[in-house]
């Protein structure tokens, strides 16, 4: 079989480069060059690298070259841990297409589902599950799931699988993969737990690193804005109309709700996209954002887990973040694959000081947030604003 994309000169085997040619995957992007040839001679390895930088081939396609097929029912050989049912789905969407022409079946596993459909899919023999740690020991408990036969297993987003409490779980999965087995880690940042995480379960990893803080500010553009309570929605409204795709971040889910419906009264194609809501309810306000019939996601934290889409224009923060890392882990819905975007951070007159600590935190020239109104034709165009540059 010959060679159809430029993944094969990194040494993906004919079968899997057959796979991502027919699911559109051609050129390779910087972590995937980095971290498959590594990955493709069982190394256990870390990959530092932001979400939207294509990590998921990067472990993907080694791992669906080095695992064999199922050998018998309820055993898969490939784990991919992530933490939300959104991410298990998104992987799980990209490498199905890819195994599919060498019978390499995919499963995600995660609550809110069928647990019945998930079992009954299991007893058919699945080669890779990309799963929630919750789900994933619920099953293993009540033995519809073996990890005896795992020959790769992948921690996907390892810092935030640390931020939101599932460490724990991450560790009790992991000391019952008995067998022989390579281990890859993807993370933002590979310190602190994450850093405990590599010592206790890998074995002298090789590390790839793409994405820095700095390279990632420096590859969006940032607004601090002055706003007045009762005229914030109107200017994410205007904002918005102008940016294209946006994605207003609020802390909680019940403000997510409210900016929601505002944003509607507004006449602004809007949904909330939070834990409260249903799995098919997330499902469908995803897809229409990412169609394009939904201009606007209102989300927290981790329901945003679940938006990876390339044309973000606009990050909005509905009032500023209290510490930089959430600002960056926020902001990098946008500028993803090569696109110019947004970070807009909206502030009220007592919450300037927090907007002067995230400019020092992203090693911004400090600038004092710029004082607009939804009339302001500014926010059309927010090209048209002098944003502070990195120091």
């Amino acid at each position: 079989m010959s060679a159809t994309t430029e993944f094969a000169a990194l040494g993906v085997p004919p079968h899997v480069d057959a796979g991502l040619a027919a699911a559109g995957f051609t050129t390779p992007f910087a972590i995937q060059t980095e971290a498959i040839p590594v990955a493709l001679t069982g190394a256990d390895l870390c990959g530092r690298a932001r979400t939207g930088s294509g990590k998921t081939l990067a472990f993907g396609v080694p791992m669906l070259s080095r695992i064999d097929a199922a050998g018998r029912p309820r055993a898969p050989r490939g784990l991919v841990l992530v933490p939300t049912r959104e991410l298990a789905l998104q992987v799980a969407e990209v490498l199905e297409p890819i195994g599919r022409p060498c019978a390499r079946r995919v499963l995600a596993v995660y609550g809110g589902a069928s647990r019945d459909d998930q079992i009954d899919s299991l007893a058919g023999g699945i080669e890779v599950v990309v799963a929630t740690p919750l789900r994933l020991i619920d099953l293993m408990k009540a033995e519809e799931l073996t990890l005896s036969d795992i020959q790769v297993v992948v921690i996907d987003e390892a810092d935030r699988m640390a931020d939101e409490g599932f460490m724990p779980q991450v560790e009790w999965v992991l000391r019952h993969v008995t067998g022989a087995h390579q281990t890859m880690l993807f993370s933002a940042t590979l310190d602190g737990q994450v850093g405990n995480l590599v010592r206790r379960y890998m074995n002298d990893p090789r590390e790839v690193s793409i994405d820095t803080p700095t390279a990632t500010v420096g590859t969006m553009s940032h607004l601090f804005l002055a706003v007045h309570r009762m005229d914030k929605d109107r200017v994410i409204t205007a904002l918005a109309a102008g940016a294209g795709k946006t994605v207003v971040f609020c802390d909680t889910k019940r403000l997510c709700d409210k900016v929601a419906d505002s944003l509607q009264d507004l006449h602004v194609k809007a949904s909330a996209l939070h834990g409260d809501m249903s799995q098919a309810a997330r499902e469908r306000s995803l897809a229409k954002f990412a169609e394009g019939s939904l201009n606007v996601l209102v989300a927290t934290d981790v329901a945003a887990r679940g938006i990876d889409i390339d044309d973000v224009a606009a990050v909005v923060h509905y009032e500023p973040p209290m510490d930089v890392k959430t600002y960056l882990h926020r902001s990098g819905r946008t500028a993803r694959a090569g696109r110019d975007g947004w970070a807009v951070t909206l502030a009220e007159y007592n919450q300037h000081t927090t907007c002067r600590i995230i400019q020092r935190g992203l090693r911004l020239e400090p600038q004092p947030p710029i004082e607009v109104f939804s009339n302001d034709k500014r926010l059309a165009n927010l090209a048209s604003f002098v944003t502070p540059t990195i120091a």
